[in-house]
């Protein structure tokens, strides 16, 4: 799944960067939705007569959201889930196309195609974008480490199923959450409530440098799916379950927390009571 590096890319390409035009000031002249499930709100034969004739004014993230406002004060919300992603084409999209779920023709005869083997990813468009967002805590940067140290303390999950939690904090999934907890020396069985506030600053710390870092190289890229990225080259202990940890020599650990996979230094990261 897309974590916050990943759809910052997103958002960058969209508004220009990496060499193409991007989405900033075009209009959508056409929408083709092939699979109505990936719309969420309003419908999907609405969400083609809304969005046909606007204006893209500005591309943003939350979390991992992506956000188009429209110069008529909408918003186009996008979430890609575990394999949804967008990419440019030049002609009209081909009908037998196996995963494409939505194109868009915009008024410089560009196509913006929406991809999505797995059919988890969805897209909103609403006046009220708190509607979807609501629910999202702050983002990694939004956060003192007082603040950060408080809202630990006042949790009893394990502090790696925590940071997935997307109330709790925006954008950080399983890859960059590993990374984090590696870098602070902290084991992610660890109860949350028993942090200290020094090792809850360093945590907030290593998220802040590992995603900046992340978004540096474009993200992390493990398939074709997603075009660019390099951070894979840097991961310290996510999938490197059985090799050597960098740091100290160790051999890297994994385990399953609430239902998803953690991987982890037992050195560099030690166990200790959740008392």
């Amino acid at each position: 799944m897309p974590e916050l590096p990943e759809v910052e890319t997103y958002a960058r390409w969209l508004r220009g960067a990496y060499g193409t035009p991007g989405l900033i000031g075009r209009q959508v002249r056409r929408v083709r939705v092939r699979w109505p499930a990936a719309v969420a709100t309003p419908d999907a034969t609405l969400f083609a007569q809304r969005l046909r004739g606007r204006t893209v004014q500005a591309v943003a993230r939350r979390g991992k959201y992506l956000l188009w406002h429209l110069e008529n004060r909408e918003t186009v919300l996008i979430h890609l889930r575990m394999s949804g992603r967008l990419r440019w084409a030049d002609a009209p999209p081909n009908e037998a196309a196996r995963h494409l779920r939505l194109a868009l023709e915009l008024d410089d005869g560009r196509w913006l195609l929406y991809e999505d083997p797995r059919k988890f990813g969805r897209w909103w468009l609403t006046a009220r974008p708190t509607t979807v967002l609501g629910h999202l805590g702050p983002e990694p940067w939004e956060i003192s480490p007082d603040a950060f140290a408080a809202r630990l303390r006042a949790r009893r999950a394990r502090i790696k199923p925590l940071l997935l939690n997307q109330r709790f904090l925006a954008g950080v999934g399983n890859i960059y959450a590993d990374e984090a907890l590696h870098r602070a020396g902290i084991h992610p069985a660890r109860a949350a409530h028993t942090l200290t506030s020094t090792e809850a600053a360093r945590l907030l710390y290593a998220l802040q440098e590992v995603l900046r870092e992340a978004i540096l190289a474009q993200g992390t890229r493990f398939d074709a799916a997603y075009p660019w990225g390099t951070y894979q080259q840097y991961l310290r202990v996510y999938s490197r379950e059985g090799q050597v940890c960098y740091t100290c020599g160790a051999r890297i650990r994994r385990l399953r927390l609430a239902g998803r996979s953690a991987h982890y230094c037992p050195q560099c990261q030690p166990r200790v009571s959740n008392a």
